[in-house]
């Protein structure tokens, strides 16, 4: 019997069945009616075990809907991560991200950068231990802003490609916002050069093809850090 797992962000859902650590179809929805969208993927089939992390909150009536789904909810919070050693600060996704890269990278010590609505950077240890992180605007966040609180610059988004430096307006709005994110992302790697960096988020390849490092892309690392909640709830004391 599979589990279904769920990641609800500030943008989208992203959902998964999974048995074991193998991930299957990667569902995404973007829209207001998500509890709908949840019980169409469970409509055919009933997974045994629901793991849901959620930046939202849901109701007491939802949750009743959602445990009739399946035989074990599993909601993603700090009593779950604190089994982990993860702070009960962290949000969900960041938490399972750090479940997710001390399974794939054993023994070694991690700069995980989230790149997607927020820019989140979190570090690890070689032993997994988590050393802290840190909270920026993401990419479609920081021209929104500059859209939003000045009175000419105009609406971006992430272009396709972009020039060093700007020669016109628009242009150095692209440049500049392009830019800042990868001296950002480069500035944490030469702090840190003995750790492995990884990428995840909805702009983790976008940004991935322009560092000159090497980088470990997991487009997936949130849903495999559920996965493996999923694997080990029972087993945790």
């Amino acid at each position: 019997m599979a589990d279904l797992i769920i990641d609800i962000g500030n943008t989208a859902l992203k959902a998964s069945w999974c048995e074991g650590m193998t991930l299957g179809k990667t569902f995404r929805y973007q829209g207001e009616r998500m509890l709908d969208f949840i019980f169409s993927l469970t409509a055919k089939e009933k997974p045994e075990k629901i793991v849901l992390s959620s930046v939202r909150n849901f109701t007491e009536q939802n949750i009743k809907r959602l445990e009739k789904e399946c035989e074990k909810l599993i909601i993603t919070d700090s009593e779950v991560f604190s089994r982990y050693g993860i702070p009960s600060y962290l949000t969900p996704d960041r938490a399972a991200s750090i479940i997710a890269s001390r399974y794939l990278f054993k023994g070694k010590g991690c700069t995980i950068f989230d790149l997607g609505t927020v820019l989140s950077v979190d570090f690890l240890d070689a032993d997994g231990v988590y050393e802290g992180g840190n909270l920026s605007p993401g990419c479609r966040t920081r021209f929104r802003s500059l859209n939003r609180y000045t009175r000419i610059l105009p609406l971006l988004d992430a272009p396709e490609s972009e020039a060093e430096t700007g020669k016109d307006l628009k242009s150095s709005v692209e440049s500049g916002v392009i830019a800042g994110i990868i001296f950002e992302i480069e500035g944490y790697i030469s702090h840190h050069p003995e750790k492995i960096t990884v990428f995840t988020g909805g702009d983790a390849i976008y940004f991935a093809k322009r560092m000159k490092n090497s980088i470990f892309v997991v487009c997936n690392l949130v849903l495999m850090g559920l996965a493996l909640i999923a694997v080990e709830y029972d087993k945790k004391d």
